[in-house]
């Protein structure tokens, strides 16, 4: 079968979600395996070029994974009419920006998520691509997590009957720095350089909530600053100016228009006693879920069992052993590297798409929205956005 180039602009690559990810888990894999096959069966192959700040670390990059094109002017690689979409993984902050300069050059853009720091950005930038005519995306790359696709075939067979909550626990401990290295980038525990859990979360838990189990009406938040001091890479102490933990109670409009509560907990000062880093619990009247990020286990109504509340006898029951696992179905590939491959398609096929910049928007209006609550300290409405 016949193969088509691609030519991808990459900008960002050098972070650790941009390589791991998007270059070497996505990009790298799809070339290695040969394309992305369309649906008349020709292949499509990415030709990306890497674009970055440090020439050292770009080109390093490159050559380890076998590319040939990397560069540091940005602008010289958006004026070739041979690379026709751009990608960035970079900073928050100059995202819109730089998608802008993107579509001016005519080129198809796709991005990291939060699309923008501020929702007047978000919509502003979502509303240039569209009118730009171009294909456009922001990556949602949780909804391909092999747990949560188990828990929406659930969902979608009616194993829940009616949805009535989920209980999202998320987080991890964060070393400070000073007794043990840190393991995220000092960056995100700094408001003025666009960290912050809930700017960080609040977009992922929105197409979540969205697509899974239901449209968010309002949201509780209180954000916290739990580690008020940590030390950067260079071993120096630095306040802690972002949020690390935020606690947030979501109303939704479930898929059948009756209401859903979210409570959703996530942390970088917590220790974890859960099966994953995240756990998604859903109740329903005919059935009960867990989702981690890459299994589930379900418990239907039949199988519920009768426990006794006595505080003064030990409870000898294993709640644990009473839910039967959800198999695997299908062989799961990287979430990353799907939402590439059908982006490809998309651009070159113009096969269906729905993840693009507007519901990247989406996220970006959650995050406004927890911060106002925690500001104010009440409910606040999420009203739908029109594009």
């Amino acid at each position: 079968m016949p193969t088509q180039r691609l030519g991808i602009i990459m900008h960002g690559v050098t972070g650790r979600m941009g390589m791991n990810q998007h270059l070497i888990r996505s990009i790298v894999a799809i070339r290695n395996q040969g394309g992305v096959t369309l649906a008349n069966g020709d292949k499509v192959m990415p030709d990306p070029i890497l674009i970055g700040r440090n020439a050292e670390k770009i080109e390093a990059l490159a050559r380890a994974h076998k590319i040939e094109r990397w560069g540091t002017d940005l602008d010289k690689a958006l004026q070739n009419q041979e690379d026709t979409v751009f990608f960035d993984a970079g900073t928050t902050q100059m995202r819109p920006t730089l998608l802008a300069k993107a579509l001016r050059a005519g080129k198809h853009v796709y991005c990291e998520k939060p699309i923008a720091t501020t929702l007047g950005e978000a919509v502003k930038i979502a509303k240039t691509a569209q009118a730009s005519g171009l294909k456009h995306g922001a990556v949602q790359d949780k909804l391909f997590l092999p747990g949560l696709r188990k828990l929406d075939m659930l969902r979608r067979s009616g194993f829940f009957g009616r949805m009535l909550s989920l209980r999202l626990e998320f987080g991890y401990w964060v070393f400070e720095g000073d007794l043990q290295p840190i393991q995220r980038p000092s960056w995100n525990y700094r408001a003025e350089d666009g960290g912050g859990m809930i700017l960080d979360m609040m977009c992922h838990w929105r197409y979540v909530l969205d697509n899974l189990f239901g449209e968010v009406k309002s949201i509780s938040c209180l954000a916290a600053t739990h580690i008020p001091q940590r030390w950067d890479e260079d071993g120096k102490p630095y306040p802690a100016t972002a949020d690390d933990a935020a606690y947030a109670t979501a109303e939704l409009v479930g898929h059948n228009g009756e209401p859903v509560i979210a409570q959703l907990n996530m942390s970088w000062a917590t220790r974890v006693n859960r099966e994953d880093l995240v756990t998604f619990h859903v109740d329903g009247t005919h059935g009960s879920a867990v989702a981690t990020l890459t299994g589930c286990k379900a418990q239907s109504r039949v199988n519920t069992p009768r426990p006794v509340w006595n505080p003064d006898v030990k409870n000898t029951m294993d709640f644990g052993a009473q839910w039967q696992e959800v198999p695997d179905t299908e062989v799961y590939d990287n979430g990353f590297k799907i939402q590439w491959e059908a982006f490809i398609r998309h651009v070159v096929e113009n096969a269906p798409y729905r993840w693009t910049l507007p519901e990247g928007a989406k996220g970006v209006q959650l995050v406004e929205a927890a911060l106002q609550s925690s500001r104010e300290r009440r409910f606040v409405d999420v009203p739908p956005l029109n594009f």
